[in-house]
């Protein structure tokens, strides 16, 4: 049996602290592929270095799309998502990506908009919603499309039933799980789990990428609480947990290292010294 190649690569980030502690990785060849969150682009004014790399990344065929805005589980079909696939059929007039990925749950509704997307409960209903979502986005995209998992929980339930309830939207269009390794660890530490465990009840066997960051604690009533906020260095937890991961997944095929550009100034070294961390343990 042949040995698998796992890529390594880097959530892109627009910001020029970001394309500082980027470049010396890029031009030594030590970055694999590239995930770009598209919409987070779309009408704003992006730097004039980005097109040309993001196009590059498209060419070689290593460039992976991931959104952040679709709102998959959101009830109803409003404008706005309309929009969204509307914009996002221009984004792939323009790039060719390898897989679209958006996020489990949901960001905004009627009358209500917030960022960090939302679990919803797992029932009949949610389900064909979110089927519904991803074979509008899968029609829209023409590639694989997949999901990645949330951090955050509003309970012990939900944290239990994110994983069969991923499976069960995904298998709908035969899409792929993006697991998130750093999500997985904050559900670990909030609600004192064993990750195994907890990673058992994910579809393992459909995961194509992993993500690795970092984030930070904030204190709930009383106790801490381990939120994903892509604003800090990689627990070394996380690493530990990502040999496991890679073990257990047959398919993974990408490991992304997510940072925010705002969080990295005069971090270079620090997040240049990290990926190459994260490509020997993928190696």
């Amino acid at each position: 049996m042949s040995e698998r190649h796992i890529g390594v690569g880097l959530s892109v980030m627009p910001e020029p602290a970001w394309r500082d502690a980027a470049v010396p990785l890029l031009s030594d060849g030590q970055v694999d592929l590239l995930e770009w969150s598209f919409d987070t682009g779309w009408g704003r004014d992006l730097p004039a270095w980005l097109d040309p790399l993001l196009d590059f990344a498209s060419e070689n065929g290593v460039l992976w799309g991931h959104g952040v805005s679709y709102s998959l589980l959101t009830a109803g079909f409003p404008e706005r998502q309309e929009a969204w696939l509307d914009n996002l059929r221009r984004e792939l007039d323009r790039r060719s990506y390898v897989g679209i990925s958006e996020h489990f749950g949901f960001c905004h509704a009627e009358g209500f908009r917030r960022a960090p997307p939302l679990p919803v409960p797992w029932c009949e209903a949610t389900v064909r919603i979110g089927q519904q979502r991803l074979a509008r986005l899968a029609e829209v995209a023409g590639v694989p499309v997949g999901l990645e998992n949330l951090a955050f929980a509003f309970g012990r339930r939900d944290m239990l039933d994110q994983g069969p309830f991923l499976d069960e939207l995904l298998s709908a269009v035969d899409g792929y799980l993006v697991l998130d390794v750093h999500n997985l660890w904050c559900q670990v530490q909030n609600f004192g789990v064993e990750a195994g465990s907890l990673l058992s009840r994910y579809p393992l066997d459909r995961v194509r990428v992993a993500h690795v960051s970092g984030g930070s604690w904030s204190i709930a009533g009383s106790s801490p609480w381990r939120r994903d906020t892509h604003d800090g260095p990689v627990p070394d937890e996380v690493f530990a947990l990502l040999p496991t991961v890679i073990n257990i997944c047959p398919s993974l095929e990408a490991v992304v290292l997510e940072r925010l550009g705002t969080s990295l100034e005069g971090q270079g070294q620090a997040f240049r010294d990290e990926f190459l961390r994260l490509r020997q343990v993928v190696g």
